[in-house]
């Protein structure tokens, strides 16, 4: 008897002819978050199972494996023999370990048969095998819609038994769609953007922008820390950390006041694109969400757009506070997010800020001041670490 862990996948199963570059991509992934635990990883046929996890690392094995993107779920199981009264016996302890302390319990056996040399087919195995576990366990019944045990045999290369489905982060692996740069403040928002993007197979690269000394250090260590959250699920981030109190004061004086903070996303965009150029990054990514505040409204966000000549991908567009919270919340970002240290966007608000701007008469504002010297400076002075 073995004790294996077996990884599901779904989406990857749709890419035809490109499907193993998918599948090798996910592996990668898996290797990565197990490293240190002594992990052997093979894949077969739909599936891909894990050996050699230490009983006492099993836990923390699984849920590594949950925040891998490309994972649908997990199944810690024993693979034994293809002899009917060994995988019986087996059969038969995980149902008892399943059972618990239950007086009653329903079931059903779910057989998947790969192998197709074996005696029995699957319709067999399943009325066999759910015979001899109602013979073992009188306070078992069946249950064909909704069974609080799912007993599941797959016939491979061994059999592998299991009573238990542990939901990964689903999505596509990271890095099989490319490299993009999030804009990151220390807020709810950029964070969960920055997650959901990754979980479309996007690397991450993350620019911040902090306005010392109207910003604290613990503003700056808050979206390291944010940053390091994402990492988990994304891999590793190259966090660039712009110093933006110089622009951000130019805006300030020498600009319509109404305009300051259309004006300071402008500027935000043009400094996130030049790094991400840097960086060999193809788009931009914001928390943005339609309506949330002046600044995102339709006509501020097409002004923003004129900024850059990058895509910029908004993957939190048509979702209310609610949904982003309940997503941070998810993903153990939220609890950070919320620690009372002001990010830049929210020094030098104007009390009346403009909501429908016009793209030529920002870009005549923004013309007042020349901030190419400025930008330079910002560039030369970010601090770049690697979030992981």
């Amino acid at each position: 008897m073995e004790q294996v862990l077996l990884i599901r996948y779904d989406e990857i199963h749709l890419k035809g002819l490109n499907r193993p570059f998918f599948e090798r991509k996910l592996i990668e992934g898996i290797k990565h978050s197990l490293s240190g635990l002594n992990a052997t990883v093979h894949k077969e046929q739909g599936r891909i199972f894990v050996y050699g996890i230490a009983a006492e690392d099993r836990d923390e094995a699984v849920d590594r494996l949950t925040r891998v993107f490309g994972v649908h779920s997990i199944s810690p199981a024993v693979g034994v023999e293809k002899d009917w009264n060994t995988i019986v016996a087996a059969a038969r302890d995980i149902t008892e370990k399943a059972i618990g302390s239950r007086e009653r319990a329903t079931f059903k056996c779910f057989c998947r048969r790969s192998d197709k040399g074996f005696f029995m087919n699957s319709e067999e195995i399943n009325r066999e095998l759910g015979h001899e576990m109602l013979e073992a366990f009188p306070n078992l019944s069946v249950d064909i819609r909704e069974p609080e045990i799912k007993l599941c045999v797959e016939i491979r290369e061994m059999a592998f038994i299991y009573a238990q489905e542990i939901m990964g982060a689903g999505g596509m692996p990271t890095g099989t769609a490319g490299l993009a740069t999030l804009l990151i403040s220390g807020g709810i928002d950029s964070p969960v953007a920055g997650y959901m993007m990754a979980r479309r197979g996007l690397e991450l690269t993350a620019v911040h922008f902090y306005s010392y000394p109207y910003t604290s250090e613990r503003a700056r260590d808050k979206v390291v820390d944010l940053a390091k959250i994402v990492s988990r699920y994304s891999g590793p981030i190259k966090l660039h950390l712009v110093p933006f109190t110089e622009i951000q004061l130019a805006i300030y004086e020498k600009c319509p006041p109404k305009e300051t903070t259309v004006l300071m996303r402008r500027l935000m965009m043009k400094i996130a694109q030049l790094w991400a150029e840097k960086d060999g990054a193809r788009a931009l990514i914001t928390g943005e969400a339609l309506g949330q505040v002046a600044s995102q409204t339709l006509e501020s966000l097409c002004v923003t757009d004129d900024a850059v000549t990058m895509p910029v991908f908004r993957p939190l567009i048509g979702f209310d506070k609610n949904d982003i919270v309940a997503i941070a919340k998810k993903i153990d970002t939220f609890n950070t997010s919320i620690l009372p240290y002001e990010d830049c966007c929210t020094v030098f608000v104007p009390q009346h800020p403009v909501t429908k701007p016009e793209v030529q008469k920002m870009r005549e504002s923004e013309a007042l001041v020349d901030f190419s010297e400025m930008i330079q400076r910002a560039i030369e002075n970010t601090e770049t670490v690697t979030a992981i």
